[in-house]
């Protein structure tokens, strides 16, 4: 942990710095707060063809908080949502009640960025990024509420990533490279790394979660390489608007971590047990298969990626129909199903909405 402290402090005084550097003129800041409320219903009472009660209710908000400086744009974006899905499995709504409940939405994204121009199109930028989520996650394997396994909660797992990098910025587009990312992955829950849910925080060498005396770590610092490309486009086609994005991180340490040698020896026999290998198989997954990856497939495996597209539609100033799609690929997670390190996520519905934006020129 020593050394997630001297690089995130390392990163903050290098950008106070340049901040500072000029006694410049006052800049101006430039704000837009949009919460939403997504319905959907569906009822069935003595339905020939069947299906199930169901009502959706997601809550989401988002924020942008621009301060433009003859220097430098210190960006702020605040992404929120939480929802919940009501089903009635036996149809009794009319005179009943719902018998489960579960999540259908639940997001926590913050992020704040101070870029530099150097030439033309091109410049610098710092950023921090905050990933969570508000309440536990659970596999279901019944109709209850919660009635599953828990695989995550909030900050469990959390991830804080901070980037140095070069930047490349169009209007409606821009691609951001670094060499020098940190990315900590947090999971400050015990029960979860118990179960085997610690999302890459690795433990000490012995750890049984079923000793008495075990201690936990929670925190795992990676430093590695990032790439960030954006797409925002409003009116692509009258009233419709995308925006897409696509972050990849590579750990320098994920090699090491696999022990790609380990897991050939052991797939082919000649080793009986692995000691240095920190890899757990995901689902439908084999060692004999990894072990068959060349060099370039391994580097790939090992890539996260975390991938966002989304697509509004505005039938006025306050009612619009969106969908969403967002992609993940994480070894760390290894699943829940056949899906195993690949999460999807995909949403499509109506929302009414409220945007309050202040003045480009307060000051």
């Amino acid at each position: 942990m020593k050394r997630f402290y001297i690089f995130y402090a390392a990163l903050l005084m290098s950008a106070v710095s340049v901040c500072a550097q000029e006694d410049t003129p006052q800049g101006s800041w430039t704000t837009s707060s949009t919460p939403a409320l997504k319905f959907s219903e569906s009822m069935f009472n003595n339905w020939s063809s069947t299906g199930t009660s169901q009502l959706d209710l997601n809550v989401v908000f988002f924020g942008n908080y621009k301060y433009t400086h003859t220097r430098y744009v210190w960006d702020n974006v605040v992404d929120l949502g939480f929802g919940q899905a009501w089903q009635d499995l036996d149809n009794s709504a009319l005179g009943g009640r719902f018998e489960s409940r579960r999540k259908s939405l639940d997001k926590i994204d913050l992020t704040s960025a101070i870029s530099w121009k150097a030439y033309k199109d091109w410049g610098a930028s710092f950023t921090a990024n905050l990933k969570t989520q508000f309440a536990p996650g659970y596999e279901y394997s019944g109709a209850g509420d919660n009635d599953g396994k828990m695989v995550s909660a909030f900050f469990a797992p959390a991830y804080l990533t901070t980037a140095l990098s070069f930047e490349y910025k169009k209007p409606d587009w821009s691609v951001s490279l670094s060499f020098l990312t940190g990315k900590t992955t947090f999971v400050f829950n015990n029960d979860l790394i118990d179960s085997g849910y610690a999302y890459g925080v690795i433990q000490e060498k012995g750890f049984d979660p079923t000793d008495p005396d075990r201690k936990h770590t929670h925190a795992y610092f990676a430093l590695g390489s990032y790439v960030k490309a954006q797409y925002l486009k409003k009116d692509i086609l009258p009233s419709l608007d995308l925006y897409a994005r696509l972050e990849l991180f590579y750990d320098y340490k994920k090699p090491k971590l696999m022990a790609w040698g380990e897991i050939k020896d052991y797939a082919d026999g000649s080793i009986a047990t692995m000691s240095d290998c920190e890899y757990k198989l995901g689902s439908d997954e084999t060692w004999q298969k990894l072990a068959g990856y060349n060099w370039i497939q391994r580097r790939v495996f090992e890539t996260d990626m975390d991938l966002e597209v989304k697509l509004d539609y505005r039938f006025s100033s306050h009612i619009a129909a969106n969908l969403a799609l967002n992609l993940k690929w994480d070894t760390d997670f290894s699943g829940m199903g056949r899906w195993g390190h690949l999460q999807v996520y995909q949403m499509a519905g109506l929302q009414v909405f409220f945007s309050w934006k202040t003045p480009g020129d307060k000051k």
